[in-house]
């Protein structure tokens, strides 16, 4: 009888702002408090479709709306207030719902997952504690990485921590910016509402699913090719 080679099982790259943690918000309040600190005021809206883009993309964007300059150091000091800002706010961050649950149930089927955040160790490593995660978990931050979204560096790099070619890795995220790294990593895109973009913005992007948020991803893995024996 022919032995025909295996598919790998399935492993997955998860962002973490918005698709396991309940904190664009956050962000965004901390960015505009961050803003407004060097006298840039600009409307909340604007700032949340930002949300999920490396910082220093962030920023330029929204200085080319303004259009106003910043010296790199400017740029720096603006990124550094942001991340103060959002520490005052990060005791009203919680898990979203079903996320704790998602990632023990995939540890529970042997799914290897791993974390790729666009945010910076310092803010970032919060949410392991608040997830129930141990602090060996294997996440990589924007500190380990060239370039953050919509490169795909982090997914890369979340990949190689988990040992697996990335063209046989799902990213789970819920921004654009999420599904555009995606794409150019050659991962299959997975798409959360709880972001706060729409299904159809989602899907441009290069979602093949979209879910309402970790609880839904939950109850339908096996949309996702994921058995009870992998």
């Amino acid at each position: 009888m022919t032995a025909f080679p295996q598919a790998p099982a399935p492993a997955f790259l998860f962002d973490l702002d918005g698709t396991l943690i309940d904190s664009v918000y956050q962000h965004v309040i901390a960015w505009r408090q961050a803003l407004s600190g060097m006298g840039i005021d600009l409307s909340v809206w604007r700032i949340h479709r930002r949300i999920g883009m490396s910082g220093g993309l962030f920023v330029n964007a929204l200085l080319r709306e303004t259009g106003l300059k910043l010296t790199q150091q400017q740029i720096d000091e603006l990124q550094v207030a942001h991340a103060d800002a959002y520490l005052e706010h990060s005791e009203s961050v919680r898990p979203l719902p079903g996320s704790p649950e998602l990632l023990a149930e995939l540890t529970s089927r042997g799914v290897p997952w791993a974390i790729a955040t666009s945010g910076y160790a310092r803010t970032a490593r919060l949410s392991l504690g608040l997830l129930g995660l141990p602090e060996d978990t294997p996440m990589v931050t924007r500190d380990l990485v060239r370039r953050a979204k919509p490169d795909p560096d982090l997914f890369l790099a979340g990949a190689a921590l988990l040992d697996v070619d990335p063209r046989h890795a799902m990213v789970v995220g819920d921004s654009v910016w999420d599904l555009l790294a995606a794409r150019r990593a050659g991962a299959l895109g997975i798409g959360l509402l709880s972001g706060g973009y729409g299904r159809d913005e989602l899907e441009r992007a290069g979602a093949f699913r979209v879910y309402a948020d970790p609880a839904d991803m939950l109850d339908r893995l096996d949309e996702l090719g994921v058995r009870q024996s992998d």
